[in-house]
This record gives C-alpha cells, sequence and structure tokens, in this order.
C-alpha cells in the first residue's frame, strides 16, 4: 500500500514538473516574440510580453519580475497582469494599431470576403476586449 501511495504521489510530482515546464516554454516563447517587437516596428512587443509574464507567472516569478522591472514597458504590463486595467495611452495605442490593421485587412482582402470577414472580426473582438477594459490608476 505504501509503495503504491509513493508512486502517485511521485506521478503528482511528475505532472506539476511538466505543467511548470510548458508554462516557462510558452513563456520564453512569448518573450521571444516579444523582443523582436524591439527591432521590427510593426511587431508588437506588449501582447507577448504579458503571456510572458503571466506563464512566468506561475513558473518562474523571477522572470516576471524582471519583465515588470523593464524601465518602459515593465510597470504598464503589471499593472495590466495584476488589475487587468490599461491606461488611456495604451488604450489609444492599442485601438490606434487595430484600426490600421483593419484598414490593412481590408486592402488587402476586399474581393475575398471570408478571410476578411475573418480578420476584421478578429479584430472588433480584440477592440471590444480593450475598450472594456478599466482604467489603470496611473492616469487620474
Amino acid at each position: 500500500m505504501r509503495h503504491r501511495q509513493t508512486q502517485l504521489a511521485s506521478r503528482g510530482t511528475t505532472r506539476h514538473r511538466r505543467v511548470m515546464w510548458s508554462w516557462r516554454i510558452l513563456g520564453l516563447i512569448s518573450f521571444v516574440f516579444g523582443a523582436i517587437g524591439l527591432f521590427l516596428p510593426i511587431w508588437p512587443t506588449t501582447v507577448f510580453w504579458i503571456v510572458a509574464a503571466l506563464a512566468f507567472a506561475r513558473s518562474n516569478p523571477a522572470w516576471a519580475e524582471w519583465i515588470y522591472a523593464r524601465p518602459k514597458i515593465g510597470p504598464p504590463i503589471r499593472i495590466f497582469v495584476e488589475t487587468g486595467a490599461l491606461s488611456h495611452a495604451g488604450k489609444a495605442a492599442a485601438l490606434g494599431g487595430m484600426g490600421l490593421s483593419a484598414a490593412v485587412i481590408g486592402l488587402a482582402f476586399w474581393k475575398r470576403p471570408v478571410p476578411l470577414g475573418i480578420g476584421l472580426s478578429i479584430l472588433a473582438f480584440g477592440a471590444l476586449f480593450v475598450a472594456t477594459r478599466p482604467r489603470a490608476r496611473i492616469d487620474d
């Protein structure tokens, strides 16, 4: 009986390790994708680093703290992760970027209604999400 309990406990630990590593790998991939945005202006950094911070908070909190410590981008990410709130400037930038993306999608797919509809629907849901976030206290 004791051997069986040890086996079950060992499986739980192994599963926990797998889950932790899955979060860590997701965080690393998201961080790398976000880092691309530091060098490629049309690539978003913040969205990927939010995902990285969320993943690291579950797998390695020190790495999440490293992201939060970045001077310009860290504080807004921390506020969003902890409260779900966005600054007025953050909302404006996100919605402006989505508007620009909608224009590009419209130009690229104006004769193809299915991809046009899918692309604009995804953007509309994203815009609705951003617009309904509470305002961060740093704006007050």
